[in-house]
């Protein structure tokens, strides 16, 4: 049975049927309302589905996997996560939406997320925006050389935070700028673990030249 997550839409106010759709995946301990308030500066031409993930957190939010620490999740869990929102994604709530102009757009653990569902099928998706995070490299998910060959893919991260481990951040900036093949922008930004307005200026102006 599909399970339809709780999701806060952002749709243009013309020619919606025919927009580029960017997924917004929030972070561990928030939920849709988090990123939705990015959408006032990201391009007015694109729909904007945020969606809050499927596990609750104690002490309130959600996440999108069952995890053992910070950026280190249970396999099993990414893999049912990532089945059960291909499934949502895949299905009448988004079939409005060109299959081939979705966008992801992830946040710290939103980013794990949003990789491991470009990972899985790359093909699926137009690109994706992954911000302040790691991969899911003990998931299985396909994390071969080329995987994401031409793919467009934003990776911005923050060179003060000390959220995400030091040596999963540096494995995923590895793998994504020396084995995955995309066609990759990376931005470095003076700042801790959160997303600050010049960083999302930067992805506005990389999904405008996309869309």
């Amino acid at each position: 049975m599909l399970i339809e997550p709780t999701v806060i839409w952002r749709r243009p106010a013309k020619g919606a049927a025919h927009a580029p759709l960017v997924v917004l995946l929030h972070g561990r301990g928030a939920d849709e309302t988090d990123l939705v308030d990015l959408t006032n500066w990201l391009p007015k031409h694109f729909a904007y589905a945020s969606v809050r993930a499927p596990v609750p957190v104690e002490g309130g939010g959600y996440t999108w996997f069952e995890n053992r620490g910070p950026a280190r999740p249970i396999g099993r869990s990414v893999r049912t996560s990532v089945d059960t929102f291909r499934a949502w994604l895949d299905g009448p709530a988004t079939s409005a939406f060109d299959a081939k102009r979705t966008y992801l757009l992830g946040f710290s653990a939103g980013m794990m997320m949003a990789g491991a569902l470009l990972l899985d099928d790359p093909q699926r998706f137009a690109g994706a925006v992954l911000l302040s995070g790691a991969l899911a490299f003990d998931a299985p998910i396909p994390v071969a050389p080329r995987r994401l060959a031409g793919v467009p893919v934003f990776y911005g991260y923050g060179t003060l935070d000390d959220v995400i481990p030091t040596d999963l951040a540096q494995r995923s900036t590895r793998y994504l700028r020396e084995q995955s093949g995309a066609d990759l922008t990376v931005r470095e930004y003076r700042h801790g673990h959160t997303i600050s307005r010049g960083e999302i200026v930067d992805v506005a102006e990389w999904l405008g030249e996309r869309g």
